[in-house]
């Protein structure tokens, strides 16, 4: 079964037209990320009225700044943290089975440089597939040093013992993303973006709806629902306070923002289909190099901040300690000259009650939901791998507080999102240069658009930017260049080149400027010479 065989038009002035219209929604979600566009999908699959409004472009933030990978969470393992490990191992199955044209498997290889590393990591990892039971991907296996050579032909040789390889999940964030609010659209959920909610509507001290704004126009639109779902992932607390205030009550902080920071080099560095896992760094994290759509993702880091910045930038210190790192196990160390593209992530982490938000490390990747004295429902944290079980956790939230009648759950587990191949098979590898096959059955729908055989760059075509414009809600160059395509992590400097051509297609479709001198300054952002 597939959602549907011709692809949602996503006209804009549609969609507002429906926005105007008034009515009373089951549920408002505010933010447009993977929880938010989880919630979405969850209660429009039960048949709630839906309206999700996200201030920016869908996955804009967070969500499109992940190390690409669907997994259980070795680190969280080493942590003890059993039941959380056990729920994302089950739920990497269920995305790859839902979505096999964005997430695929991905063999994992920890080369080991001391004699006991390899049983010592190889115990854990054998418990990581006894956790994953049937839904495991793979069988973990110990590796002599000719066979991990084999399999990194990078890595560095001196004083290699042998290795543990392992299987993951690998997968598209913000194309993910995408496919889960075209599928909630499907199900007759109205998704706005570019429509920044605003206000906070309150009557008798309950929540009753919001207010939000057309970005494009100024327009103001009212939007009441019975039940309102603040998901807007680092600045949750920004919507917890409007809440408070107007009810008269002071409202504590409740995430401490970090940022992982992700470098990407040319696939040269790794020439492999099998991603490296370095398990303790010179400060104890974890570091990865991670083969992705024709380059490799070397990351990443994990470092407090007090800002909420749309577009964090890194720290000097932190893109050198990753190319220093990266250096100590590959042959060859990687420079900054080396670098096609930097780009930060801001974690949602919660933070315990006595927490002063310092350590990172020790506050929890878990989510939390919660529901203010209005009914204002909050989560945050978590993790992509999870999202699915963060959306049925928020909806049994909604139930509990009345706010909405219950439903039964578990609409998610089994329902494939928009593209995703009838019989569940895999088009093409996760590695291959992206291209049509992050369409999955919607490939033929963009190859008869115009353009179809006029590639700006490889992986990206005339007929990929009107598809995007025409059916995934895309509004700009950057829409267009950093999430339909990810020309922008992949290589910002390509993206900056290839950019006026890509505007003037968005401007013919739209009429409307495409916002290129805005993208292009944002590349700039990306390289870490301009940095």
């Amino acid at each position: 079964m597939t959602i549907s065989t011709l692809p949602l038009d996503t006209d804009r002035a549609a969609l507002l037209a429906r926005l105007a219209e008034p009515c009373v929604y089951d549920l408002a979600i505010i933010g447009g990320g993977a929880t938010g566009l989880g919630v979405a999908l969850d209660a429009a699959a039960r048949g709630f009225k839906v309206v999700l409004l996200e201030s920016h472009d869908f996955a804009k933030g967070t969500s499109s700044r992940a190390t690409k990978l669907v997994h259980g969470g070795v680190r969280y393992l080493a942590q003890g943290n059993i039941a959380l490990v056990r729920e994302a191992l089950h739920e990497r199955t269920t995305l790859l089975r839902n979505a096999p044209h964005l997430a695929q498997r991905l063999a994992f290889v920890m080369p080991s440089y001391r004699l006991l590393d390899t049983p010592f990591y190889g115990a854990g990892l054998k418990m990581y597939d006894a956790l994953a039971g049937k839904a495991g991907l793979g069988s973990t296996e110990f590796l002599s040093r000719d066979k991990t050579v084999a399999l990194l032909p990078t890595a560095r040789t001196q004083g290699l013992k042998g290795g543990v390889k392992y299987w993951d999940g690998q997968f598209d964030d913000a194309r993910l993303a995408l496919a889960l609010a075209r599928t909630a659209a499907a199900k007759g959920a109205l998704l706005v973006n570019y429509c920044p909610a605003k206000e906070l509507l309150h009557e008798n001290g309950k929540i009753a709806g919001v207010v939000c704004e057309d970005s494009e126009t100024g327009t103001a639109y009212t939007v009441r629902a019975k039940c309102v779902v603040n998901a807007t992932g680092p600045w949750v607390d920004l919507f917890r306070q409007l809440d408070g205030k107007a009810l008269g009550r002071e409202v504590k902080p409740m995430v401490a923002p970090s940022q992982g920071v992700h470098v990407v080099v040319d696939r040269e560095f790794l020439p492999t289909d099998h991603a490296l896992l370095i398990p303790k760094t010179a400060d104890g994290r974890v570091l990865f190099a991670v083969p992705w759509l024709g380059k490799v993702i070397l990351g990443t880091t994990d470092t407090p901040r007090n800002d909420l910045a749309r577009e964090p930038l890194p720290f000097p210190e932190e893109v050198n300690f990753i190319l220093s790192e990266a250096g100590k196990y590959l042959v060859r160390q990687p420079t900054r000259a080396d670098v096609r593209s930097v780009w930060v992530g801001l974690r949602p982490l919660v933070k315990p009650q006595d927490d002063d938000g310092e350590n990172t490390k020790k506050i929890s990747r878990e989510h939390t939901v919660m529901a203010s004295r209005s009914g204002l429902i909050t989560v945050t944290g978590g993790k992509w791998t999870t999202y699915r079980a963060m959306a049925e956790d928020v909806l049994r939230e909604c139930f509990a507080t009345g706010q909405l009648p219950e439903r039964a759950g578990g609409v998610t587990v089994d329902l494939p999102l928009v593209g995703a191949p009838a019989d569940g098979k895999l088009l093409m590898g996760m590695n291959a240069p992206q291209g049509l096959h992050s369409y999955g059955t919607e490939a033929d729908a963009v190859a008869a658009l115009p353009g179809a055989d006029i590639w700006l760059v490889e992986g990206l075509s005339e007929a990929m930017v009107r598809f995007a414009v025409r059916h995934e809600y895309a509004r700009s160059v950057e829409d267009v260049l950093a999430r339909r395509s990810r020309l922008l992590f992949l290589d910002a400097q390509r993206a900056m080149s290839i950019a006026p051509r890509v505007a003037a297609l968005i401007e013919e479709e739209l009429g409307r400027d495409a916002g290129l001198a805005a993208f292009q300054s944002l590349a700039l952002q990306y390289l870490p010479r301009a940095q």
